[in-house]
């Protein structure tokens, strides 16, 4: 089995449960351990990979919950940074009466994870290697280590996999240079997954079947479009196809992408290094719809760990 190696930012969502309250009003929080990275960690150990987390958090209780949450699902955490220069990063968000989030980001520690923490992370030469952070775009030491590493996957000819995140409320006036970055790793990596917003976005295109083509001649990876309750457009070399969701009663669809991905993160790593870049269309689709229904699984909990809890290999079965 491949070891996967998951790069970003480990925070703590604080959820205001008061509905319709901004977050000057709002006076109840629920306390999640965040980050897409982690998020992705957390899936592939649940299916039961083998996986390391790379992230920075505070030397402090919020950065011990993440670490120890991580391990729980049995994440291998060596890399998982706790500094008392900095604190944890928080993520505070609420919904208000218009629909609209209130959001405000708190950031600390994850912005600080440098290349002498992260020297010796990439020292196989064969494996899989996942960038998938919401906040590695942003200024800082992250940005610097996570093109870095970028760099030195490519050198050690690891299997790169990308997932850009895009939160709107954190790149609202840095798109431009969020859609740049966006780009240079996918010219870069084997595959990545955009939702159909990034889609939009990363291309300047109007429809999703533009996007797709578009998306095509940046790159040369296999790549997924995610479409909701519409699907999964896949492309592989041209060829297109979108592979139907899984039909649930949704509770809740925090962390469903990040399932996703996980679960075709697990799959690649179950398959011998040298066959990654030789499969065929019939073999993405099938790991495509086993990761729709990790994705869909992920849909029927309330919050992203809890749901991970409850998902195993034996979902691909049924």
């Amino acid at each position: 089995m491949q070891k996967i190696t998951c790069i970003g930012e480990a925070l703590i969502d604080m959820i205001c449960t008061d509905k319709g309250k901004t977050l000057e009003a709002g006076e109840h929080f629920l306390k999640k351990t965040g980050g897409a990275p982690t998020n992705v960690a957390a899936a592939i150990a649940a299916l039961g990979g083998k996986v390391e987390l790379a992230a920075k958090v505070g030397n402090d209780p919020f950065g011990m919950q993440l670490i120890h949450t991580m391990q729980e699902f049995g994440v291998n955490t060596e890399y998982m940074i706790a500094t008392k220069e900095q604190f944890t990063t928080f993520a505070f968000v609420s919904l208000k009466e218009d629909g609209e989030r209130d959001f405000v980001f708190n950031r600390g520690a994850d912005g600080y994870l440098t290349l002498d923490e992260t020297k010796s992370l990439l020292h196989n030469g064969t494996g899989i290697v996942h960038f998938g952070s919401a906040t590695a775009f942003l200024p800082g030491h992250l940005q610097q280590t996570y093109h870095s590493l970028l760099n030195e996957a490519k050198e050690k000819n690891y299997f790169i996999s990308f997932d850009p995140n895009y939160r709107h409320l954190l790149f609202a006036h840095q798109q431009q240079s969020f859609i740049k970055q966006s780009i240079q790793f996918i010219q870069h990596c084997h595959f990545f997954k955009v939702s159909d917003e990034e889609a939009l976005l990363i291309s300047g295109m109007p429809t999703v079947a533009e996007a797709a083509d578009w998306l095509s001649q940046q790159s040369q990876a296999t790549f997924c479009i995610t479409l909701g309750k519409e699907g999964t457009l896949l492309s592989y070399k041209k060829q297109q196809i979108t592979i139907a969701s899984i039909p649930v009663n949704v509770v809740d669809t925090t962390g469903a992408g990040d399932a996703f991905v996980g679960a075709l993160l697990y799959q690649l790593s179950t398959l011998p290094f040298t066959q990654l870049n030789q499969l065929k269309f019939e073999d993405w689709q099938q790991m495509v719809l086993n990761a729709n229904k990790a994705g869909a699984k992920t849909c029927t909990y309330m919050g992203a760990m809890e749901a991970f809890k409850h998902l195993s290999n034996q979902i691909f079965h049924t």
